[in-house]
């Protein structure tokens, strides 16, 4: 289980985040302990009210927990990483929200603890944060028998595509997927040798290098969105530069943008915008079932919930009329049969909750099987029209080689063709140099004949 944590403000932000409907298809407040208020928003809001009075500006901590892909994760393993990390990082019994996303097929959680202790009034130190996540995210690895990232094992490993938060907001923003624009960007760099190579090898794939304002080499992409060089390879600036050169004599940011609007646009726009209009009928159907299976996903979970919430309170009805009450009551508390019976609601209320919680898990993990092989069938149709967009770069940038081939050997057939005409003007100039003039010669006596 990948655990990603931050000290972090905002918490209406954070519980805007938390909640969004649109970005996740199925949001869950799981818990929310140790706040007077019930709701989110509002806990976050009382956190921010007791940092006031403390110099702490960071008065939250985040962590997603993220299990593997093709894991169906129980409650309980959730609860046993957040137990192990308020353990680890001295969180036990700080306020705290527990939120589950779902999304893709794909379960994750939020937990957001507030840093502080209402007692004293200062916010709990998280010194090297990062390192005993880690040690506890290979713990988890262990225990449940996933296979670990190699990433994980050893940080030198991990894998060059993964992006952060902003670099994904930004690829969102452009609609690409972040991750694949990492990972075609460090293609580019691995076949490439100089800067020529590596231009030439991004201009097929939709990117164009440029010089930026502040950070040098960047990367622009068709669409406009503007990548530090640096960040996507995963290398240091100076890194870059030492293979590239100095962007000096690079296009700006808004000359490279003027270049794709004024050359390139005209050419392959009108096949971008027919490819992108096969891929949203393609994908239309997918969508539609898409929504259609979360509505249906989401009516089933009311329904089951709805269901137990009935059968709770008929059962604690039930219960509660085993103890007798009046002279009889008080004649079992004398003989001890009323604590008997109490202890045997207690065990048949905490089965009831066993089996309430083991049913809903088994409707999810049902469901979460049935979005996984539908985002199987999208990812296939993302990728093969991903590949018709890359076919349709690749064509426009070999065309304008070839543009500029023609027009090189052009130059080089017009130079050619006036050193030919110059020669031979000069070895006429020659000949009629050399020959007398034609016609009558002098008057005079002719030796000759």
């Amino acid at each position: 289980m990948i655990l990603k944590g931050s000290q972090r403000a905002g918490g209406k932000a954070l519980a805007l985040h938390l909640l969004n409907a649109e970005q996740n298809e199925h949001v869950e407040v799981a818990e929310v302990r140790g706040f007077m208020s019930e709701s989110v928003t509002g806990a976050f809001k009382e956190a921010q009210a007791h940092a006031s009075g403390t110099r702490c500006k960071q008065y939250l901590f985040s962590v997603s927990l993220s299990p593997p892909e093709t894991e169906t994760v129980r409650p309980e393993v959730f609860e046993g990483a957040i137990a192990a990390i308020e353990e680890k990082l001295g969180l036990e019994g700080q306020p705290r929200v527990v939120v589950f996303h779902e999304k893709e097929g794909r379960r994750h959680a939020h937990c957001v603890w507030s840093r502080i202790d209402a007692e004293t009034m200062t916010a709990k130190q998280l010194s090297f944060f990062k390192t005993r996540l880690r040690e506890v995210s290979k713990a988890l690895y262990l225990e449940n028998g996933w296979k670990m990232p190699r990433g994980l094992m050893d940080s030198k490993e991990r894998d060059p595509r993964n992006f952060t938060l902003d670099e994904w907001q930004q690829a969102k923003r452009a609609g690409l997927d972040a991750a694949a624009l990492r990972g075609m960007v460090q293609e580019c760099w691995a076949v490439s040798d100089n800067r020529d190579a590596f231009g030439k090898a991004l201009e097929e794939r939709g990117l164009y290098l440029a010089k930026g304002d502040r950070r040098g080499h960047v990367v622009v992409t068709y669409e406009g969105e503007v990548f530090a060089l640096s960040r996507l390879t995963d290398k240091k600036v100076k890194e870059v530069a030492a293979k590239l050169g100095k962007p000096d004599d690079l296009h700006s940011v808004e000359d490279a943008k003027a270049h794709i609007a004024g050359v390139l646009a005209p050419r392959i726009s009108g096949f971008l915008q027919e490819a992108r209009r096969i891929a949203r009928n393609a994908m239309q159907p997918l969508h539609d079932q898409r929504q259609a299976m979360q509505q249906r996903h989401a009516d089933e979970r009311r329904k089951l919930d709805d269901g137990q919430k009935q059968r709770w309170d008929a059962e604690t009805r039930e219960r509660a009329g085993r103890l007798r009450g009046g002279v009889m009551g008080l004649w079992d508390k004398l003989t001890g049969e009323h604590r008997k019976t109490q202890r045997q609601n207690e065990i048949k209320a905490y089965w009831a909750i066993q089996r309430d919680r083991e049913q809903r898990q088994t409707l999810v993990a049902a469901q979460l099987a049935e979005r996984r092989s539908l985002q199987e069938r999208i990812r296939q149709t993302r990728t093969r029209h991903a590949e018709q967009i890359l076919a349709l770069h690749k064509q426009a940038a070999n065309y304008r080689l070839m543009s500029d081939l023609r027009q090189q050997r052009g130059d080089e057939r017009g130079t050619a063709r006036a050193a030919f005409n110059q020669r031979a003007e000069g070895s006429r100039s020659e000949r009629q140099t050399s020959q007398p003039p034609r016609g009558r010669g002098p008057r005079g006596p002719d030796l000759g004949r």
